[in-house]
């Protein structure tokens, strides 16, 4: 159960991440570039903490079914 609820966790930050580039894409087209700028760096770290946790879910979590 462990491993499917850090796949989650993994997926929905993912997708936040997905909805802050969305932000930053708008804010850069329209033409406020700090918006912009702010949005894709808040993309940039959810991006690192869903991957992180994808991750760290599968080292972690199927390291164990070999014992």
């Amino acid at each position: 159960m462990k491993r499917y609820a850090g796949l989650v966790i993994g997926v929905i930050y993912l997708l936040i991440a997905m909805g802050a580039f969305k932000s930053g894409m708008t804010g850069w087209g329209a033409g406020y570039s700090d918006l912009g700028f702010w949005w894709t760096v808040i993309g940039c770290l959810l991006t690192i903490a869903g991957l992180g946790a994808l991750i760290g879910t599968w080292v972690h979590a199927w390291s164990d079914e070999g014992h």
